[in-house]
């Protein structure tokens, strides 16, 4: 009966692999916009995050540094019309203020409580076809504004008509091994803030069903926080339907011990994996050797046995063409296609 809402949250998921872009402003992007043009159109996302508060930088919101608490949010972004852009890309702005003719801008930005947020959740409920809430889960160097203006921008492309919840963690945006190495402490620190956030939506009777999408080392942040809900109250919960696993930065090792930590009574699990993903591939080097579960061949033994035992739904992207972290965006009618004839 969620077949629609699987298709769609699907296409969202696998257009995520484009990560972060070049060519953006050092800063201030999150100030809002006064000026408007015709044509455009505006996601509403919503936010919980482990990041601390920067004051430095108005426009930053949320910086690279761990915080203790959990801070909340709201911004909706302004994506220019059709014909000023093309489907997949972030027109980031060349300076700052940018056009809202031609660029992406923050139309608002404000923090919120817990309080105001599962408020901003019913309300966001209330038309009709809003009743699902899609989580997204970003994975290694994404900076704040980078997680928020990548998931709008996917949200506005594949028409999702669901609730867009952001779920960003502690990383430093930055490409070097020792960011690497604190972003995946980052990761291991978020998953019980990531736990929590599943279940203040679970109990929203607004909230009929929750999906997630992780990518690349949010996939640490989802698997952990969805095993310690099994963990702590006997299963998941009917309401997280989806789970969806988009070139998992995890050992295979510490993937197996998750899925069955979580026992049998889960949500769907769908993996997509590309053997010649160079990223897992370094991952797996600087990892001791252990093989990354978002870079195996799901048609190999031991993995399709392992695979098919714990019911996870296993994607082969390496034969598709473009980049490994891009090709599924790049032809995701294919992709589509893909998880339909799995179903």
């Amino acid at each position: 009966m969620f077949q629609k809402e699987l298709i769609t949250a699907a296409s969202i998921s696998l257009a995520i692999v484009l990560g972060a872009c070049a060519g953006r402003p050092a800063q201030g992007v999150l100030v809002p916009v006064a000026q408007s043009a015709e044509g455009t159109s505006r996601v509403n996302v919503l936010v919980a995050t482990t990041r601390q508060r920067s004051v430095a930088d108005a426009g930053e919101m949320f910086n690279g540094e761990r915080a203790e608490d959990v801070s909340y949010a709201a911004i909706t972004v302004s994506i220019p019309p059709d014909n000023s852009r093309k489907s997949g890309e972030i027109n980031w702005p060349a300076s700052l203020p940018g056009d809202p003719n031609r660029d992406f801008v923050t139309h608002s930005a404000n923090y919120l409580d817990k309080r105001q947020l599962s408020a901003a959740v019913s309300a966001a409920a209330k038309p009709a076809g809003r009743r699902n809430a899609l989580i997204f889960v970003h994975g290694f160097n994404n900076r704040f504004d980078d997680a928020v203006y990548r998931f709008a921008q996917v949200v506005h492309d594949a028409k999702a008509p669901g609730i867009p919840v952001l779920f960003t963690w502690p990383s430093r945006g930055e490409l070097s091994l020792p960011a690497y190495t604190y972003d995946r402490e980052s990761a291991n620190s978020s998953s019980y803030a990531l736990e929590q956030l599943i279940e203040m939506l679970a109990a929203n009777p607004n909230v009929k069903e929750i999906n997630i999408v992780a990518h690349s080392m949010g996939n640490l942040v989802t698997l952990e926080a969805l095993r310690g809900m099994a963990s702590r109250r006997g299963r998941i919960g009917a309401k997280v339907r989806n789970v969806m696993l988009v070139a998992p930065d995890v050992g295979v090792d510490m993937f197996r011990r998750e899925i069955q930590g979580m026992g049998k009574s889960r949500p769907r699990f769908l993996l997509f994996a590309s053997q010649d993903d160079i990223a897992l591939n370094f991952s797996k080097t600087i990892g001791g050797g252990v093989a990354r579960i978002g870079a195996i061949d799901p048609a190999q033994e031991p993995y399709k046995s392992e695979l098919a035992q714990e019911n996870v739904e296993a994607f082969d992207l390496t034969k598709l063409k473009g980049n490994a972290h891009s090709r599924a965006f790049e032809d995701i009618t294919t992709v589509v296609s893909m998880i339909k004839v799995g179903q």
